[in-house]
């Protein structure tokens, strides 16, 4: 195949044992996000807008829903001559195989495919963030900067700051250390995961990488701090808008709130790098005489003759009479019976909440979460 510029290699496998109920049957790229998508969606999405059309997604726990999703990427317009999208699960060959042992190995065992491209750079992205961001522009900084890695990086709470790996910087943006996940981290500048190396660069990393046995076989505890220390050209990209790592039931929960906030930080509605989505038809929803909704999110198939307040609905949800749902989100063709109460809860697929039951307090600090 002709080379390219830049391909991008997204990491779907994750288990997203955080997010409690909500993965155990689903991969957490394919958990559903503000009513209609799925988290997967706004990298999928961004790749479209930054006119990177051969992304491989690599995928390892619960794939089934997510492979059927994603499809041959039409949805995103990813579906184009000798580029597109490439589902990239574990294999065996003669050799012998193993599961992806963490986010270096899933890229290094899939070096074929990337040679298949042999591109000048290589983007690679994680599928459980929620931003929009245009890849473009950071490649083109990449270029400009003659840089060997480029790392994405934003400024974050500094109560979250030991989440992340946290990026160290000199003169002009370039990094200097690079400190994975550290107790006390010395600034709260941190790396969002997301990469543009320089392929040659990768190539002979990732390689490397493979053979050190006492490797975690990680992007940010191993290939970055290797290639600081042997003194490549290492920058970071400054990202000022929305994202969020949705990793816990908590950032999910919040996260899709904001989408209900005043401020409107993150505006699904806006026609600016669009987030597309794989989605299903639905007729019309349905609002009953003696219904009301107030600053929620409501999608197609829903029959509402019930209170909704400050919630997201997917498709084809019943509320029944006099139910209250109120700072929940609710998944695809749950069913609340008349006169149930659901309040600060997440209601996974196919859920029935039985007549007059109450799940949930506005008021409690905890979550539910029922899937």
């Amino acid at each position: 195949m002709n080379n390219q510029k830049c391909i991008a290699m997204l990491l779907a496998g994750g288990q997203g044992s955080r997010l409690k109920n909500l993965t155990v049957n689903n991969a957490k790229p394919g958990v559903m996000f503000g009513g209609k998508y799925r988290i997967i969606d706004f990298s999928l999405s961004n790749c479209f807008h930054s006119d990177i059309f051969t992304v491989g997604v690599l995928t390892q726990y619960k794939p089934l829903l997510l492979n059927r999703y994603i499809g041959n990427g039409s949805s995103w317009a990813l579906d184009k001559i000798d580029q597109g999208v490439y589902i990239l699960p574990p294999y065996v060959d003669k050799q012998g195989g193993n599961w992806y042992f963490g986010t270096a190995d899933a890229v290094y065992q899939n070096l074929a495919f990337m040679d298949m491209y042999n591109p000048e750079y290589v983007l690679i992205l994680s599928g459980d963030h929620i931003y929009k961001m245009d890849y473009a522009k950071m490649l083109k900084y990449t270029i400009e900067k003659d840089a060997d890695l480029t790392v994405s990086v934003m400024e974050v709470e500094w109560e979250e700051a030991s989440r992340f790996g946290i990026t160290n910087l000199g003169e002009d943006m370039r990094i200097v250390t690079f400190d994975e996940k550290p107790e006390k981290p010395k600034n709260n500048m941190a790396s969002m995961g997301i990469y543009i190396f320089r392929w040659s660069i990768l190539r002979e990393a990732l390689i490397r990488d493979a053979n050190d046995e006492s490797s975690d076989h990680d992007f940010g505890k191993n290939i970055i701090p290797m290639l600081l220390n042997e003194n490549k050209s290492i920058f970071a990209y400054l990202f000022e808008g929305y994202w969020r790592d949705v990793g816990t039931i908590e950032s999910y929960y919040k996260a899709n709130m904001d989408l209900l906030s005043d401020s409107k930080e993150f505006d699904l509605s806006s026609k600016e790098m669009r987030i597309y989505s794989n989605n299903r038809n639905s007729q019309p929803h349905y609002i009953g005489e003696c219904a009301n909704i107030d600053n929620s999110l409501i999608c197609d198939g829903c029959l509402i003759e019930g209170h909704v307040t400050h919630s997201i609905l997917s498709y084809d949800v019943t509320v029944g009479k006099n139910a209250v749902i109120k700072d929940s989100i609710l998944f695809n063709k749950v069913v609340v019976e008349e006169g149930a109460v659901i309040e600060k809860a997440i209601i996974g697929e196919n859920i029935r909440i039985e007549k007059n039951k109450k799940i949930g307090n506005e008021n409690s600090e905890e979550i539910i979460v029922i899937a």
